[in-house]
This record gives structure tokens, C-alpha cells and sequence, in this order.
């Protein structure tokens, strides 16, 4: 059995994002990224399929980017207020990390779970860079969601999406606390 981790509980209990805005330099150099790439990998994965990669948005990645949300956002039916709110994202960032879904082949392991092996990637990398001390966002919006952007931007295959774009930086507000599910009203419990 593992031995308690209350400080490790205190940090879930009060961990709290912030906003990708307000996140700037210094970010994490590859050195410092590297460890928290890892705490994402152990991530539940029934099958051991790693149906996941990385792909790391440095700053002129994320330019690029920018750009390329302009140019094919109007192509893709996307109003002004929507082309420049996603713009924005990736012209403000500093450094993103792509979390790309794999959907692999398995027998064993339907592509569902193999989605959510992928999103507790996406939390365990969001969690690992607040434990490291890093301000961090999970976000995505509708361009990661447009095939013809993640293929020109990312280069993704058919078989793969992106399930977060997780923004990485020092931390420069501290958002206040917002409203928390309620446990009672969302728990049942089944003793039969």
C-alpha cells in the first residue's frame, strides 16, 4: 500500500489554473520540460499503447501558428471575433505543449479509452507543471479541431488529434478562486 502524501493531496485539492494570458517568460527550457513530459507519460494507458505524443510549441512555432489561424480562418467559415480570439492564443504564447491523440490498432483497447489516456495526459502534464512551480493552461479551441490547420500546422496524421494544447510559463496572477462542484450533488454512492 502507498504511504500517505498529504502535501501531494493539499496540492490537488487547491491546484487552480491560469489564464494562458498571463502566463510569460521566463518558460521552461528542455531541461526543465523534460521531467514534466515524463510525470505526463506514467498516465493510466490501458494496453501500454501510448496513444500519445508530444509536440512541443516553442515561440516562433507558435507565431507561425498565429498566422496560419489568419489565413485559414475565413476559408473555414470562422467569423473576425473567432479568427482573432484563436489567434491570440498562440500570438501571446510563449510555450505550448501539443498533446496529440494516437488512435492505435488494438483488439483489446477501443478507441474511447485510448481518448481518455489521452486527456489524463493532457491533466497529468497541466498538474506536473503547476507542481513544478510552472503557471500552466490546458486550452484548445476550434482551430486543433480543423483538420486542414493540424495538418498543415502539426503535420498530424488521419489517425491522430490534438487533445490539448497545454500553455506553460511563469505565472504572473494569481486568478481568485471560482466555484466547485458540489461532491453531494454529483456523488452517489452504491453500497449493493
Amino acid at each position: 500500500m502507498p504511504a500517505p502524501n498529504p502535501a501531494a493531496l493539499e496540492f490537488l485539492l487547491s491546484r487552480r489554473s491560469r489564464p494562458a494570458r498571463t502566463l510569460t517568460p521566463p518558460v521552461p527550457d528542455r531541461d526543465a520540460l523534460r521531467p514534466l513530459l515524463t510525470a505526463a507519460a506514467r498516465s493510466p494507458d490501458h494496453g501500454k499503447l501510448e496513444p500519445w505524443r508530444f509536440i512541443v510549441l516553442e515561440r516562433a512555432a507558435l507565431e507561425r501558428l498565429a498566422g496560419l489561424v489568419e489565413r485559414l480562418g475565413p476559408g473555414l467559415g470562422r467569423d473576425a471575433d473567432e479568427i482573432a480570439k484563436a489567434r491570440s492564443q498562440y500570438a501571446e504564447g510563449n510555450l505550448a505543449v501539443a498533446v496529440i491523440e494516437v488512435q492505435k490498432p488494438s483488439a483489446t483497447v477501443p478507441a474511447i479509452e485510448q481518448s481518455y489516456s489521452a486527456g489524463a495526459v493532457c491533466l497529468a502534464l497541466l498538474n506536473a507543471s503547476l507542481a513544478a512551480g510552472w503557471g500552466a493552461n490546458w486550452l484548445s479551441g476550434w482551430p486543433v479541431h480543423e483538420r486542414a490547420f493540424v495538418t498543415e500546422a502539426l503535420g498530424l496524421a488521419a489517425h491522430e488529434r490534438v487533445a490539448g494544447m497545454i500553455h506553460i510559463g511563469t505565472d504572473t496572477v494569481a486568478p481568485p478562486e471560482r466555484p466547485r462542484p458540489d461532491i453531494d450533488a454529483i456523488t452517489e454512492w452504491a453500497g449493493e
